[in-house]
């Protein structure tokens, strides 16, 4: 069981003005600023006379040279989901990684609705007590995710120290992540690079959208990898994420007016597909302990070759 960590941090001259989630990455640089904003949200970072930090909001306040602040690292909580034996596709394994392609179909984590036979639940079955906590309860060795009807390379954490570094990479934008997208339409021009802010769609708040104020930025490149005759012309897309945003490769295609074939949510349906035409083909990072530069791909799986095949 990892034990408590308690920082002790001092704001200098130089950093007056930063907002305390930006600070704070400053001073702890082992913690994603994702990890950080959620310790504060939590409750766990104190200014130096106990005082609590409001929640979701002083986060964003501007620090003053000379305050102190006081960083809580909770124990990792141990987790009480039942493993599920599964079978998995490991592409690669260590001591500190899982390298794994996920099937579309299978959800990431236990939520509303979603109990059991998920990832985790198989990770768990797999991995035994191998798995990094940071996550929380549900999540354990959860880095990212892919949506449910994503399939692709998925990397998971086996300890907390390759979790943090993992999660580092993630934030910083220092790993590079691939995806294959099949559209409507024939895209022009043959390659690109899509700049916008998403943020929570005003009409319908389960779904996201690109947003003139009040989002986050998103970068999205793509490029041409074939036009493919059918119902209607069809491009195949090699898609590349800059940024982490919710359903950011969906919503930029719509954006872009070439709806992602099969996403009910974002795109159009189409004859034999059963979920959205998004896979994530390649992910390379730097093994969070040995630093090696790491690759791994998965090929086009089968229930969307048959679009390349038409």
């Amino acid at each position: 069981m990892q034990k408590r960590e308690i920082f002790e941090v001092t704001v200098a001259d130089a950093q007056e003005g930063l907002r305390l989630d930006v600070f704070l990455s400053q001073v702890l640089p082992d913690f994603s600023r994702a990890r950080l904003q959620a310790l504060i949200e939590e409750g766990h970072v104190r200014k130096s006379d106990g005082k609590m930090i409001e929640k979701k909001i002083e986060k964003k306040m501007k620090i003053q040279s000379g305050q102190n602040y006081v960083v809580e690292i909770p124990t990792a909580q141990p987790c009480e989901l039942i493993p599920q034996p599964m079978d998995l596709t490991v592409l690669y394994e260590d001591l500190d990684i899982l390298v794994l392609d996920k099937p579309a179909g299978l959800v990431v984590h236990p939520g509303p609705g979603h109990g059991q036979g998920t990832l985790v639940h198989g990770l768990l079955a797999h991995c035994k007590e191998e798995l990094s906590g940071i996550g929380g309860v549900m999540r354990p060795g959860i880095v990212h995710r892919l949506d449910q009807g994503t399939s692709g390379v998925m990397v998971v954490a086996k300890h907390d120290q390759a979790h943090q570094e993992l999660s580092h990479q993630f934030a910083s934008r220092t790993l590079q992540k691939i995806y294959w997208a099949f559209v409507k339409g024939r895209v022009i021009p043959a390659y690109g690079k899509i700049e916008t802010l998403i943020g929570r769609c005003p009409k319908n708040p389960l779904k996201m959208a690109v947003v003139a104020v009040k989002g986050k930025e998103a970068c999205t490149s793509y490029r041409l990898l074939k036009e493919i005759p059918g119902l209607f012309p069809i491009s195949w897309l090699e898609c590349g994420l800059h940024t982490g945003r919710t359903h950011q490769i969906r919503v930029h295609l719509k954006f872009l007016r070439y709806p992602l074939l099969g996403d009910s949510l974002y795109g159009i349906p189409y004859p034999g597909l059963h979920r959205p035409a998004l896979h994530a083909h390649m992910l390379s990072f730097m093994h969070p302990c040995t630093k090696q530069v790491m690759t791994f791909s998965s090929p086009l799986p089968a229930d969307l070759q048959f679009l390349v095949d038409e």
